[in-house]
């Protein structure tokens, strides 16, 4: 994977986003779609984004049956989406279904596949959020159990948050795609539970990272973006 940082674009208007994608341009970062912007322009953010030059993570995160869920990855492959995601939870045959899905479509319109991640458990999760929906043991042998099964049914990789990088990585080996959000300062409070500093991560095995909120809110997203890219390529010597 070429792209270290993903910068998330979770904001309201299609305007917005492309306000933040001028401001970001030349950095060298990729742009992650997700639920928010995505309802709210629709395939009209992808095509934004690609044209701006930045290759797209779209993070939907597809959990339903196997025929919807190939359906979606299908559709999201012909725009042209660099990767993708679906919810680990959805089970075996739904992601083999997703991964299939993605091989088919990238031949049949003569596009890269894009790679495929399981959602494993948000990082907005913790311990006591499992308890509350009846998720036993721990959240890292949880997190495992769901990262064996992805790798199962055929896909790339997982989204998984800090706290998982270096069992994912001794337990899958240096081809499994890690990518990781809840990247955060390690002073910073808000709704993220598991999360740790950009190189905190990459030092960790994580393939790249996804950051939002200390590059959108930024007063200067780009600088925001380069002081955290700086930091990935000192944890990566």
């Amino acid at each position: 994977m070429r792209e270290r940082l993903w910068v998330a674009l979770d904001v309201d208007t299609l305007q917005e986003a492309d306000g933040l994608l001028e401001r970001l341009a030349g950095t060298g970062i990729g742009s992650k779609i997700g639920s928010q912007l995505f309802t709210a322009a629709g395939p009209a953010a992808v095509e934004t984004a690609l044209k701006r030059g930045f290759p797209v993570f779209l993070d939907l995160k597809y959990h339903d049956i196997p025929n919807t869920v190939a359906g979606a990855v299908r559709e999201a492959t012909r725009m042209g989406v660099a990767m993708l995601n679906v919810h680990a939870g959805g089970g075996v045959a739904m992601m083999r279904a997703a991964a299939e899905s993605a091989s088919s479509a990238a031949k049949d319109f003569g596009l890269a596949r894009p790679i495929c991640l399981a959602v494993t458990v948000l990082t907005s999760l913790d311990r006591k959020s499992l308890d509350e929906v009846g998720v036993t043991g721990t959240v890292d042998a949880h997190v495992l159990r769901l990262a064996e099964r992805a790798r199962e049914a055929g896909l790339d990789g997982c989204v998984a948050s800090p706290h998982e990088i270096a069992l994912l990585r001794r337990a899958l080996g240096s081809r499994w795609v890690i990518v990781t959000p809840g990247i955060r300062a390690a002073q910073v409070a808000d709704d993220q539970r598991r999360v740790a500093s950009a190189a905190a991560a990459i030092g960790a095995g994580a393939d790249a990272v996804v950051v939002g909120r200390p590059i959108t809110a930024a007063p200067d997203p780009s600088a925001a973006a380069a002081a955290i890219l700086a930091e990935i390529a000192a944890a990566r010597r």
